[in-house]
């Protein structure tokens, strides 16, 4: 398996964002109705999401198993946001912010990404905020991102990976019925991830 090549996505997606106009927010920019649950509400990124994007990668209990050093500076924040914000702009997916509906308060985000070169193959993926682990809202966001991107998107193929020491991840992931398929190189932390495919 190939990862899509988005080595130059980082800094082509920044000039998406202008720092000036960075703004405090603590609630969804919208609702996106095509995806939601019990107890989330799905939004979409945009460059006014800086303070929630470090609410969630601002957490080194979050970033610990995606990059080598373990933590997200300022600039590797920024930079994923502008990744997700333009990942949204060119395949009209990313990794969505999700909300409790009850309160309003940033969960995580959960979603999707291009993976490889095959037409309809997206890698999956959720990251929570720690305060929301264990609570079951990761298995919730991942059913939602799953039929959205199997009934609305016509997926072929759903891609995972986990950091080998992220036992919860491994759990989610066979928890959904994804299936264990060998190991793959994973640039971000220096390691070899267990990966793992989802079918319709």
């Amino acid at each position: 398996m190939k990862r899509r090549n988005l080595g130059n996505l980082g800094s082509a997606a920044r000039q998406v964002l202008d720092s000036s106009n960075f703004l405090a927010s603590g609630a969804p920019n919208s609702i996106n109705k095509e995806m939601k649950t019990k107890r989330i509400d799905f939004s979409k990124w945009t460059k006014s999401d800086i303070s929630l994007a470090t609410q969630i990668w601002g957490e080194k209990e979050v970033t610990q198993y995606i990059c080598a050093s373990g933590v997200f500076t300022k600039d590797d924040i920024v930079d994923r946001l502008a990744t997700e914000i333009k990942n949204d702009q060119l395949y009209g997916i990313q990794y969505w912010p999700i909300f409790e509906r009850e309160t309003g308060e940033l969960i995580g985000c959960c979603g999707i990404r291009p993976f490889g070169s095959e037409e309809h193959v997206y890698e999956f993926g959720v990251h929570l905020r720690k305060k929301f682990w264990r609570k079951g809202f990761a298995a919730e966001a991942a059913n939602a991102v799953i039929s959205y991107s199997f009934h609305t998107l016509k997926a072929a193929k759903l891609y995972a990976g986990h950091h080998p020491e992220n036992q919860a991840s491994e759990k989610l992931l066979t928890q959904l019925g994804f299936k264990f398929i060998g190991e793959n190189y994973y640039p971000p932390t220096g390691l070899y991830h267990p990966s793992y495919e989802l079918l319709p």
